[in-house]
C-alpha cells in the first residue's frame, strides 16, 4: 500500500473559485439546512464534482485543485492499493481543512487505461456485507476495492476525530473533525456509497456517522442488490446522486445481471437544468445497448443527438461543467 502526504498552499487572484468554502461546508447539510425544500447544496455539488474529477490524477493535483476552489492550506493524503490478480485498483484521497473541522474523502473511479480496473467493474458478485448484524448483498468488485483501502482510510479519519493533522499525527490542528463529506465519480461514486453504508451499519463508527454530512456521487453505477431497509434509509438521507441525461453508467449493471438498486436522492441534468427525480434511473434492459453507447462516443452532429446513450457524457469534466454555478470561474481560472 502506498500512502502520500502533501500540504496545500494558497492561491492568488483570480482564485478562489468559492469564497468562504470551509464555512460553507460546515453549514451545508447541518441542522439549519435540514428543512430546505431542496436538500442538495449547489456549491458543495460543484466542489465535490471537481474533486472527484481530479481524483484520476495524483495527490498534488487534488490538493492544488481544492486550494483553487477555496480549500486553502489543506492537508492532502492519498492511499493507493493495487492487486492485479484480484482486480483491485483502489485509490482514496483525504483532504483536511487547515482548521481540522472539515475532511473530504474522495475515491478514484475506473482507471480508463487499466484493463484490470474494468474487469473489477464486471465482477458483479454479489458479495456479502454485514450491516447492523444483518447481511446485505453488494457488487463484489466495487466492495473489494473499498475494503482494500478502508482500514487505512479509517485510521486517517480517527486521527482527524482526535484533532490531529493528517500531515503529521504528532501535530494538533485547531479543531477535531466536525463535517465529513464523501464523494466519487463512476466506480468512485459506488465506493463512496459502500463506504458510507459500512459506517452507518457499524456501531463502532458512530462518531464518524454523526459527522457524515453528505455523500455526493457523479455518474455512479448501482452497487447494492439487497440493502438492509433501515440502513439504506438512514444512509440514503445523506446521498445525492448526479446523472447526466445520456450517461449510461448509472443504468448499470444491466437488469439481466441482477436486481441492483440505487439509494438516495437523484438529480438529473437535461436541457441545462438539474432536476430532482421522483424515481431512480432504471437498470439497462438490454446488454446490447452497451456497445452502442461506446460507439456513440465517436458520434457527431445529428447522429450524436439521436443516441439514447452516449459514453462521452460519462466524462467527469462534463459533470464539473454542468455543476459550475453561474458567475463562477472554472478551476482553470477562466470563464470557459
Amino acid at each position: 500500500m502506498k500512502i502520500e502526504r502533501l500540504e496545500g498552499g494558497a492561491c492568488g487572484p483570480p482564485f478562489p473559485v468559492h469564497e468562504g468554502l470551509v464555512a460553507r461546508l460546515l453549514t451545508a447539510h447541518g441542522p439549519d439546512a435540514a428543512h430546505s425544500t431542496d436538500p442538495r447544496d449547489q456549491t458543495v455539488a460543484h466542489v465535490l464534482a471537481t474533486c472527484a474529477g481530479y481524483a484520476y490524477a495524483d495527490a498534488a493535483t487534488v490538493g492544488l485543485t481544492l486550494t483553487r476552489l477555496g480549500f486553502a492550506h489543506n492537508a492532502c493524503v492519498s492511499i493507493h492499493q493495487t492487486v492485479d490478480a484480484m482486480f483491485v485498483f483502489s485509490t482514496a484521497f483525504l483532504a483536511q481543512s487547515r482548521c481540522g473541522r472539515v475532511v473530504i474523502l474522495c475515491y478514484r473511479g475506473t482507471e480508463p487505461a487499466t484493463l484490470g480496473s474494468w474487469l473489477g467493474d464486471a465482477d458483479i458478485g454479489p458479495d456479502a456485507i454485514t450491516l447492523a448484524r444483518e447481511r446485505a448483498s453488494v457488487h463484489a468488485g466495487f466492495y473489494r476495492n473499498v475494503r482494500a483501502t478502508r482500514w487505512a482510510v479509517l485510521q486517517e479519519l480517527e486521527q482527524a476525530l482526535k484533532g490531529r493533522s493528517l500531515l503529521d499525527s504528532s501535530r494538533d490542528v485547531e479543531y477535531p473533525l466536525e463535517a465529513l463529506y464523501v464523494t466519487g465519480h463512476s466506480l468512485g461514486g459506488a465506493m463512496a456509497l459502500l463506504f458510507a453504508l459500512s459506517l452507518v451499519g457499524s456501531a463502532k463508527h458512530h462518531p464518524l456517522v454523526e459527522r457524515l454530512r453528505a455523500v455526493y456521487t457523479y455518474g455512479q453505477p448501482m452497487a447494492v442488490v439487497e440493502p438492509v431497509p433501515e440502513i439504506a434509509s438512514q444512509t440514503g438521507r445523506h446521498v445525492f446522486r448526479h446523472i447526466l441525461s445520456r450517461d449510461l453508467v448509472p443504468a448499470l449493471p444491466p437488469a439481466q445481471w441482477g436486481h441492483f438498486v440505487h439509494i438516495g436522492h437523484e438529480y438529473r441534468y437535461a436541457d441545462g437544468v438539474w432536476r430532482r427525480a421522483e424515481t431512480p434511473v432504471a437498470a439497462l434492459r438490454h446488454v446490447r445497448d452497451i456497445p452502442r453507447s461506446l460507439l456513440g462516443f465517436f458520434a457527431t452532429g445529428r447522429r450524436a443527438g439521436r443516441a439514447r446513450w452516449a459514453a462521452r457524457d460519462h466524462g467527469p469534466h462534463h459533470y464539473i461543467a454542468a455543476l459550475r454555478p453561474a458567475g463562477r470561474i472554472t478551476e482553470f481560472g477562466d470563464w470557459e
